[in-house]
């Protein structure tokens, strides 16, 4: 009964840990404030955040939304991702283990009945006090480290996504790349039949039929170049949708794709709270600053409490009759005398790791900040940039026309007629890939301002 007693009274210390913890209290790093975003233009309220803006709310393409859920279901980058959150979520109980006593049994029987060889069944219990907070700062800790872990998970779970629409943006420019070479190369080739019809009836000079025939074979090696970069596309979005490279079903084209226009850029100071990439670093910041309370408390003595119950006899018949029963409760001061330093160099050391992980919170903020303006700007460049190059295909799209017309009438030679369709043929795919570079910009700045890219 009295062991039940003391075995009762520890087992209430261990549920209202005593004790002093030793080491620095967390103090969150400043940071840069700035009251806007260099090249944002919005006004009114700043407190509104992408947060509450769902990542399939911005895309107007069942296909593309299709490829991405597929994406979140069966990409590898984050299957290992939830592996290593549940890895640290073990790691973490242990943590919470060592806050309370452990309990052993054990038993032997020996042939030999003598005093020195007697059979016992015991059960002990060993207990190391948390008396200086080593294991409390050990889990907060691991309690950090498990939350940097999940936002880990959130920026692969938004780079599968944004990764996923950005080469999908990209499969479908090559795909119109692909329509308007083919389209230029059927052109070419008409005029190439009609020219070499009036080369072989002495109407024009040689030189006119080896310009265009020149220009059928550049538009016909275009077309194996572009296709091999469609297929490398279908590959990459296969690894990232979790399949075997296949075949990677279309929706809309670029031009039908649609982006939400604006999005609310709070203030830089938001996106310590959005973007997981920089809360990831600040949880292991904190990680770090528990780790020297643990170094700190090493220093000091540990105290261990350790009790015994159970039956020890010579005779192994008599092992479980009253007079063999044994218990035993007792403690124990253990300590630090002298180790050349080596506890004073293990807080140092967990001071220094600490500092580099705080150093590191504070680049992952300024590269966010500075993620998020160029964002802005190549929004805002883009879409001026693209007004300009549709100016240019329509201008140049009549100047092939006119210049075409002018030839046929006997005005100019056929080089002019070749200047005219090359520019078209540039322009044209200029503003594809432009448009390509619109919508992925818009994916981007989204991803910058730390959007809502979880269900």
């Amino acid at each position: 009964m009295k062991t039940l007693k003391i075995l009762l009274a520890l087992f209430l210390i261990a549920v209202f840990p005593f004790g002093c913890m030793v080491g620095p209290k967390y103090v969150k790093p400043e940071q840069p404030q700035a009251d806007s975003f260099r090249y944002s233009k919005q006004t009114g309220d700043t407190t509104k955040s992408v947060t509450t803006i769902k990542w399939s709310s911005i895309f107007n393409d069942d296909v593309l939304i299709g490829l991405i859920e597929k994406g979140i279901q069966n990409n590898y980058d984050l299957k290992i991702a939830i592996a290593r959150l549940e890895q640290v979520q073990a790691n973490l109980g242990m943590a919470k283990a060592d806050l309370f006593p452990s309990f052993q049994y054990s038993g032997q029987v020996n042939s030999a009945q003598t005093f020195q060889w007697p059979s016992t069944a015991l059960a002990n219990m060993s207990w190391e006090l948390d008396f200086w907070g080593k294991y409390r700062h050990q889990k907060k800790a691991l309690q950090n480290e498990l939350l940097a872990t999940d936002e880990a998970r959130k920026v692969i779970l938004s780079n599968i996504v944004s990764n996923i629409a950005i080469s999908y943006f990209e499969l479908r420019d090559f795909d119109n790349q692909l329509e308007i070479t083919i389209h230029t190369l059927e052109t070419r080739q008409k005029a190439y039949d009609i020219i070499n019809e009036r080369f072989i009836s002495g109407y024009v000079a040689e030189l006119d039929k080896v310009q265009i025939e020149q220009q059928v074979a550049i538009a016909e090696a275009n077309i194996p170049l572009i296709k091999r970069q469609i297929t490398a596309l279908e590959n990459a979005i296969s690894v990232l949708i979790g399949q075997v490279p296949q075949a990677i079903p279309r929706g809309k084209t670029n031009s039908e794709l649609l982006i939400l226009a604006e999005f609310p850029t709070s203030v830089p100071s938001a996106l310590l709270e959005n973007r997981p990439d920089v809360k990831r670093q600040e949880y292991l910041y904190k990680a770090a600053f528990e780790r020297i309370g643990v170094a700190q408390a090493m220093r000091y003595p540990s105290f261990n409490i350790s009790a015994i119950v159970g039956f020890t006899n010579i005779m192994i018949s008599d092992l479980f009759n009253d007079g063999s029963y044994i218990q035993n409760v007792g403690g124990g001061i253990t300590g630090p005398i002298f180790n050349f330093g080596k506890n004073k160099r293990r807080v140092d050391y967990n001071r220094k790791l600490a500092e580099e992980m705080k150093f590191n919170f504070q680049k992952t903020y300024l590269t966010a900040i500075a993620e998020v303006e160029n964002s802005l700007q190549n929004t805002a460049m883009f879409k001026e940039e693209w007004t300009a190059r549709n100016r240019q295909v329509v201008a140049a799209q009549k100047n092939y026309d006119l210049s075409n017309a002018r030839y046929y009438n006997g005005y100019v030679s056929y080089l002019e007629v070749l200047d005219a369709q090359r520019s078209l043929f540039e322009a044209q795919l200029s503003l594809s890939q432009l448009t390509q570079k619109q919508l992925s910009s818009m994916v981007q700045l989204y991803k910058a301002l730390g959007g809502g890219w979880s269900f």
